[in-house]
């Protein structure tokens, strides 16, 4: 940590240098008019200010004012001359630190400056973590600064200017939603408008195309009036189709119609309504792998997927599991007013450790839970799920790799040997690498379907080669394959 930096700011060089003296152990720089402490906080930012009052020119309050209104600048302690406690109630009320009334003694003077350099290492360090969170929290609310997070903001943010459809494909739990409306609120021209959420795995297939393009009345048994689908609802705005992969043939006929020709006709009516509106899909489905088995039509896809944005599992960003489990604590205990208000070291190894197949919502969902039960102020491996306290780092990965390779358990420690590594990502990034080349090998260089074994897209097991360096090895492999197929 570099030397905490001390700006003496007096005109009498006797004072000066009597307090460089006593402050010695600090790097200390003097100052004897304020336009000379103005170039030396320019030239080197200090820690602290200590301010005489009485100047040539500009007094110390005057340049206390001038301080206060730059958000960066440091704290001050301002000396007054003895008696002078209405000076020093003034710089108190302008933004001072403390006062040192002279004379004052060495101990006093050493005394303030440490307190004072404490408040303000305290204060950049809060600075600097407000930061930090502000750049994990990323946009829409999600939270996270893991690489694979950095990359579905950046996508967010390109696509949220222009009216692109996206696709978006992830685990159930993982914040698809989440994405669709950082989207729209991050899209100019269409957060104005609304938002309309449909889950169209939640309907029969007799009833979703009323809900999403409305129907005349009499246009079936119960329809007493004329009703507005989501699609007109959403017009100006936003619509998103959650779980899309599991939309009816039909249903996916008249949508692809509506997404070509941007209008829709309700159930029972004579006349095409155009419609304004972006449309973000979602599925924790493969649907590539539903146009091959044709349960998908492959024209609705690629007009879907004009860009697709894969969200990853929680245990594929595993260094995001701490920022998420505090986050989801502390609006826990605001309220429900708990005394439970952080995560132990050895919770916190156990909420790391764990696969979450049910991703944040299951992360969400653990932690509000344990709060409410936990009876100390602090959150024990205890008062977590069962499922989830007596997973431990390196059993929850020789059960990932039992799974993939059940014959190969016992060989563990030699297929995957993987160094001790101090910083975290790079540890994770040489057991990826090592556990997907395990995975590849045994399927022959396979992606597609090494990417079944592990539970992901192939495009984002592609992606993750990139990131590995492994793309020339396998990625080039698996097109030829693809080619030889055709």
């Amino acid at each position: 940590m570099d030397e905490p930096k001390i700006l003496i700011v007096d005109d009498e060089e006797a004072a000066r240098y009597g307090m460089a003296r006593a402050l010695k152990n600090y790097s200390v720089a003097e100052a004897a008019s304020v336009e000379a402490a103005r170039q030396a906080v320019a030239k080197s930012r200090p820690n602290l200010i200590l301010l005489d009052n009485n100047l040539p020119g500009a007094s110390g309050l005057d340049y206390l004012q001038e301080l206060a209104a730059s958000a960066d600048a440091p704290p001050v302690v301002m000396i007054t001359a003895h008696g002078s406690e209405r000076t020093a109630i003034s710089a108190i009320k302008a933004g001072a630190y403390d006062y040192l009334a002279k004379p004052f003694d060495v101990d006093e003077l050493r005394l303030v400056v440490k307190n004072a350099i404490e408040a303000s290492g305290l204060r950049r360090e809060n600075e600097r973590l407000r930061a930090e969170l502000e750049a994990a929290r990323g946009v829409g609310g999600l939270l996270g600064a893991s690489d694979e997070m950095r990359r579905v903001y950046d996508l967010i943010n390109k696509v949220a200017a222009t009216d692109v459809t996206v696709l978006i494909c992830g685990e159930s739990g993982a914040g698809k939603e989440l994405v669709a409306r950082a989207i729209h609120e991050r899209s100019a021209h269409r957060r104005e408008g609304d938002f309309i959420a449909m889950n169209c795995a939640a309907l029969p297939s007799e009833l979703i195309e009323s809900e999403l393009f409305g129907h005349e009345k009499g246009a079936f048994t119960g329809a007493a009036g004329q009703r507005k689908g989501k699609f007109e609802s959403a017009s100006g705005g936003t619509i998103f189709l959650d779980e899309i992969g599991d939309m009816s043939l039909n249903t996916q006929a008249k949508l692809l119609r509506v997404l070509e020709e941007r209008k829709i006709e309700r159930l029972g009516g004579s006349h095409s309504i155009p419609i304004d509106v972006r449309v973000v899909s979602a599925t924790n489905r493969d649907l590539a792998a539903a146009v091959a088995e044709e349960k998908f039509r492959a024209d609705l896809y690629y007009r879907l997927r004009v860009v697709q944005i894969d969200l990853p599992p929680l245990r594929a960003r595993r260094e995001d599991v701490p920022m998420l489990a505090e986050n989801f604590l502390h609006t826990y205990a605001k309220r429900y007013q708990l005394k439970c208000v952080e995560i132990g070291p050895d919770a916190m190894k156990r909420l790391v450790a764990y696969d979450w197949p049910g991703n944040v919502r299951e992360l969400r969902n653990a932690i509000e839970r344990s709060a409410v039960l936990a009876d100390g102020r602090s959150l024990r491996p205890e008062d977590l799920p069962e499922e989830i306290s007596s997973a431990e780092a390196r059993q929850k990965l020789a059960e990932t790799f039992q799974r993939s390779s059940p014959a190969k358990t016992a060989e563990a420690a030699e297929v995957l040997p993987v160094p001790y590594l101090e910083d975290f990502r790079e540890a994770r990034r040489e057991f990826e690498r090592a556990y997907i080349e395990r995975v590849l090998t045994e399927t022959g260089g396979n992606v597609t379907r090494a990417a079944e074994r592990v539970g992901m897209h192939r495009q984002s097991l592609q992606q993750k080669l990139k990131d590995l360096g492994l793309t020339r090895r396998y990625v080039l492999q698996d097109e030829a394959q693809d080619s030889d197929d055709e």
